[in-house]
């Protein structure tokens, strides 16, 4: 959503580097890139107003820090700034001293109201809640329906004794919810009211008439993140009408513009709680301003990525793949180990979602958008068709065995070899990065050689002839060499200039024989006297 935005923004920033000090006119140039950013994104008005009249105002007073250059200090002017825009600080729900706690749900028909009450109740239920859904939508058609399909996804149990499509009063069900609720041990209670076209003074009373009966701990007010700023005029609407405690959006994963994310909660006064990014129940999470704030400026968004890690991956599973990696023959990771790690991956979500987390990923958006998923599928099928020993031990996989693999998933013998080949080059990267060595680095323990570079070999005065003399001849031979360089191109040991047929010994021979310039052996050498004991 915020793709255009942070391209503008870098950009702006980009003009900033190699100078040594910040002028007011480069301030002044700055800030105009920055107003023209924010204004195609779709930001209110007023918000750019207050936005860039801080930046302003901090970058010209005196906002010098040791060791910044211009460039990094407009942009931490700026993140602090977006962080503030956005909320400042991460709002939590408000859990009731007595239980159940009420949680009410309003906002546009379209905004994504019912999916979200699913999200939010599978959600509490992973913090260690026992949730209940309310359907309280009796007006739209098919909402009851809706709301059971969502719940019964999510495995939640839902309160609908009304039938709905115009059927029932939504303020008696909401009440009646409160008392089952009660009964059946649930701590929370998630009430789905009818949403409205548009500023309805008729629904508008009944969400008043619904929040009177329940008494509710929050109001949480669903803005679909792709309308813009008209979301801000519904948001200002319903606060005169009803009232509300925090925001929630929707559909962050789209490609609208996203001013309503950084307008809604500096002009409503609200802040914004939860976001959703996708259309799977797990695409729910609390929103973190200054993690935003780090996503737009392209600086990543690793606090999350560790906290999906965290859920996902099994400690004790992982423990033992990383001594497997360290270990030696006969405690070797193998392919089985490998689809396991790689699958929890997959758990966090969409690989280009996660790799989006990273800094800098801006960078390499295009290849991201780009990336096949599919290749992913490709490679579970070939492992899948390979036997426990041959996962375990890929050096008996011979001509016949690869073949037999190749049909089990699908696939070509070349992409069997292919996957081979790369993951035998990856073992042997991990193993010796987890024993703090690599192969051929001079200065590192098992390194070859020693600290300096290659003797130049001295150049001879005699011209080497570049082909033969025949025409015909010479021809031949360029071809020759041609079709060998497309064939190197095609290969992945073509990096370390052997050939399709090269075996694993070969590649760690010539791995064995690579020379680094200095400064990248110096930092090889201080991450391996850093490497914790495994």
């Amino acid at each position: 959503m915020f793709d255009t935005l942070s391209d503008r923004l870098s950009a702006a920033f980009r003009n900033l580097r190699g100078k040594g000090k910040l002028t007011d006119a480069d301030i002044d140039a700055t800030a105009r890139e920055i107003r023209i950013a924010l204004l195609e994104a779709d930001v209110h008005l007023s918000v750019v107003k207050d936005f860039i009249a801080a930046v302003k105002e901090r970058a010209k007073d005196a906002e010098i820090r040791g060791g910044l250059n211009p460039a990094q200090q407009v942009v931490k002017i700026v993140n602090e700034e977006l962080i503030a825009i956005l909320g400042g600080q991460t709002r939590e729900l408000r859990m009731a001293k007595q239980p159940p706690t009420v949680i009410m749900l309003a906002g546009l028909q379209g905004a994504g109201k019912t999916t979200l009450a699913g999200k939010l109740a599978k959600w509490l239920r992973a913090q260690g809640h026992a949730p209940l859904l309310v359907a309280a939508d009796l007006q739209r058609p098919n909402a009851v329906n809706q709301l059971q399909v969502v719940g019964e996804r999510a495995g939640i149990h839902v309160f609908a004794p009304e039938p709905g499509n115009g059927v029932g009063d939504p303020v008696a069900v909401a009440r009646q919810s409160i008392e089952h609720a009660k009964q059946k041990l649930y701590d929370v209670v998630i009430v789905d009211t009818a949403g409205r076209l548009g500023v309805d003074a008729e629904l508008m009373q009944q969400a008043a008439d619904i929040k009177a009966a329940v008494n509710p701990d929050e109001v949480l007010f669903v803005v679909d993140a792709m309308i813009g700023q008209d979301s801000v005029n519904t948001a200002n609407a319903f606060a005169d009408g009803v009232g509300f405690d925090a925001v929630v959006l929707t559909k962050l994963d789209g490609d609208a513009r996203g001013g309503a994310a950084l307008s809604i909660a500096r002009v409503t006064g609200k802040p914004i709680m939860f976001a959703s990014s996708g259309e799977k129940l797990e695409d729910f999470d609390l929103f973190h301003p200054d993690r935003m704030a780090g996503r737009i400026l392209d600086m990543g968004d690793m606090l999350t990525l560790i906290e999906k890690a965290e859920a996902t991956f099994d400690a004790e599973q992982s423990a033992k793949a990383a001594a497997k990696i360290a270990g030696g023959k006969g405690n070797e990771f193998g392919l089985q180990d490998f689809l396991e790690q790689m699958q929890a991956v997959r758990r966090m979500g969409p690989l280009s979602k996660i790799m989006g987390m990273l800094p800098g990923a801006g960078a390499m958006k295009d290849q991201l958008a780009n990336f096949d998923e599919r290749e992913i599928d490709r490679v579970e099928a070939i492992i899948y068709s390979m036997t426990p020993q041959e996962r375990a031990d890929v050096s008996i996989l011979n001509g016949s065995r690869r073949a037999r693999i190749a049909r089990g998933s699908g696939t070509e013998v070349s992409d069997v070899n292919n996957l081979v080949n790369r993951f035998l080059q990856a073992r042997k990267m991990m193993n010796s990065l987890a024993n703090g060595k690599m192969p051929g680095m001079p200065g590192m323990p098992g390194g070859g050689g020693g600290g300096g570079a290659r003797p130049q070999q001295k150049k001879s005065n005699k011209k080497r002839r570049k082909g033969s003399g025949n025409p015909a001849k010479r021809a031949a031979q360029a071809n020759a060499q041609a079709a060998g360089q497309q064939e190197q191109a095609q290969d992945p040991a073509a990096a370390f200039g052997l050939g399709p047929d090269a075996s694993p010994e070969d590649i760690e021979k010539a791995m064995s024989e690579l020379q680094l310039p200095p400064q990248m052996q110096q930092m090889f050498e201080q991450a391996g006297k850093k490497r914790p004991p495994v």
